[in-house]
């Protein structure tokens, strides 16, 4: 399949292995908690609690496969909520090998501050998180989200849904492509709803935020009718409704990236795949396919080819960067940011078949993905000269062209309606827990996703990293409290939006500091000629 997606198989940051050594043990204490469909055991670890495993909607298996979400019967007795449910059925986000996970998914995991009450008797901020892993791998579980919780002292949650061609499936039978990976997270945000207060948290106060697919699904949210009144405030990590990747920038066979595809392409999509299948009987393809061992459909391309979000329905009536230009997204404050280098966790999958190794090299791949004028343009912005190597310097265009300048044009779209703020995460001695060794001429420095530990557990920190990572922890849960991100001790964070100003992060005394980001990412550059070449399809 000759496009961009074949890379987000490789996108490995998203299930870090060492985040399964990092459970928690099970304590003897077990508190209850009474949801809307029946009593729920979790696990008490001293300053937090755990409810891992809670079903927000029925199993969509069987005659469900392909249908929205329906309601979770109610259970009897005491339903024990002290593991992980299943995670849906994906491919291993590392190496080779079969589906894994299960189409009976849909579980989120509440991790809340230990003791329900608050003071003046209103309820704690809630957070509720979208995993990454490119629509086709991932789960809630890997990210454990303690510090959020008794640092910040907020409920936290994170939500499984469904992946690839079970998530993001469409065709004639179907009506179009109902998205049913975002109708499970406007579940999971019904049930937060319905059930926020008996964890202890305010269900008028809920923040949506997520990083990669996650950050995608945020703004796909943030422009979607159907999810009006489920939040209040949105974090967009590494993700943005503009994100893109230029054509041939990774591999020559690759077309451009983009995340939203018109609804009719995911539907032309699902009748060839249907008809590939034997499932081509006018009337009959969706019980044809609903009897398929799930195994048949969970193949790489078939998983790979349905990981986009379909737009020009009920959902997502328009593109989601054209929503934002046009002013028709939920009127919420936002946080958005990128890494400082994005692109270099992809780039780095591919050099060992198509090198970088000289200065010729990087001036056909500027030739390649971009047409003369911009590639000359670009050449004298990133003169290969001024970069450790040219792989650095190729990375370094991809960062700036895909992620950090189409972050800050959704910045300026949103910041015209509503507070925004923007980051950029910049620590480049963050650790690598992707398993994925460095090459010797691309150093990974603050990668996709390398955000994530300063967040949630996922692998050890330095002194300095942890002192960042309080940092990061008052400024995103003090933004789910008030709108601001504000926390005590730390630099104030100014408004983005229409200006250039955003948040550096990084360890040290002036590591957190505003910078104009849009001069040092070159962006004039990028909004005059890029998102600028041919789409595919």
């Amino acid at each position: 399949m000759s496009d961009f997606r074949r890379f987000l198989r490789r996108w490995a940051l998203l299930l870090p292995a060492v985040s399964l050594l990092l459970g928690a043990a099970p304590a003897a204490d077990r508190p209850v908690v009474d949801t809307d469909r029946g009593p729920v055991r979790g696990l008490g670890h001293g300053a937090y609690d755990t409810f891992e495993g809670i079903p927000f909607a029925a199993p969509p298996t069987g005659p469900l496969r392909w249908r929205l979400p329906e309601p979770m019967p109610r259970w009897e007795g005491v339903r024990d909520a002290g593991a992980p449910g299943s995670r849906c059925v994906q491919l291993p986000a590392v190496g080779a090998g079969g589906p894994t996970g299960s189409e009976d998914c849909l579980y989120l995991n509440v991790t809340a501050p230990a003791g329900r009450a608050v003071a003046g008797g209103r309820g704690r901020p809630v957070m509720v998180w979208f995993h990454g892993g490119g629509f086709f791998s991932g789960s809630g579980d890997v990210y454990r989200p303690e510090r959020l919780a008794t640092q910040g002292g907020v409920v936290v949650v994170t939500v499984n849904y469904r992946l690839g061609v079970f998530g993001l499936f469409g065709h004639p039978e179907l009506g179009g492509a109902p998205g049913f990976a975002l109708a499970d997270q406007r579940a999971a945000l019904l049930w937060v709803r319905a059930n926020a207060a008996r964890f202890g948290g305010d269900p008028g106060d809920v923040t949506v935020f997520g990083e990669s697919a996650g950050a995608l699904s945020v703004c796909a949210h943030l422009t979607s009718p159907a999810s009006t009144g489920l939040f209040h405030r949105a974090i967009v990590q590494s993700g943005s409704c503009s994100t893109t990747a230029p054509p041939r920038s990774l591999l020559p066979g690759l077309g451009t990236y983009e995340p939203f595809v018109p609804e009719r392409r995911t539907v032309e999509d699902g009748t060839l795949a249907a008809a590939r299948l034997g499932c081509d009987r006018p009337g009959g393809v969706l019980d044809c396919l609903r009897a398929l061992d799930p195994a048949v459909l969970a193949t790489p391309e078939l998983m790979q080819r349905f990981s986009l979000v379909a737009y020009g329905n009920s959902v997502l009536p328009m593109e989601p960067r054209r929503a934002l230009e046009a002013g028709r997204f939920h009127r919420v404050p936002v946080v958005q940011g990128t890494d400082q280098d994005e692109m270099r966790l992809f780039l780095a999958q591919t050099l060992a078949v198509y090198p970088i190794p000289d200065g010729a090299a990087y001036r056909a791949r500027l030739l390649r993905s971009f047409d003369a004028p911009t590639a000359r343009a670009v050449e004298a912005a990133y003169p290969v000269s001024a970069f450790a190597t040219p792989a650095v310097a190729w990375a370094t265009v991809l960062t700036d062209a895909s992620f950090a300048c189409p972050t800050l044009r959704d910045g300026a779209a949103l910041g015209r309606h509503v507070p925004v703020y923007a980051y950029r995460f910049s620590d480049r001695g963050a650790p690598n827990f992707t398993g994925q060794p460095e090459p010797p001429d691309l150093p990974y420095g603050a990668a996709h996703g390398f955000e994530l530990p300063y967040l949630f557990t996922i692998a050890p920190l330095t002194g300095p990293q942890r002192q960042l990572a309080d940092r990061m922890t008052g400024y995103w849960t003090g933004f789910a409290r008030t709108g601001v991100p504000a926390a005590p001790g730390a630099p104030r964070w100014p408004r983005g939006g229409t200006s250039a100003s955003a948040l550096s992060l990084a360890p040290g005394a002036d590591g957190i500091r505003t910078v104009d980001a849009r001069a040092e990412h070159h962006c004039a550059l990028w909004d005059a000629r890029w998102p600028g070449v041919t789409r595919t399809r």
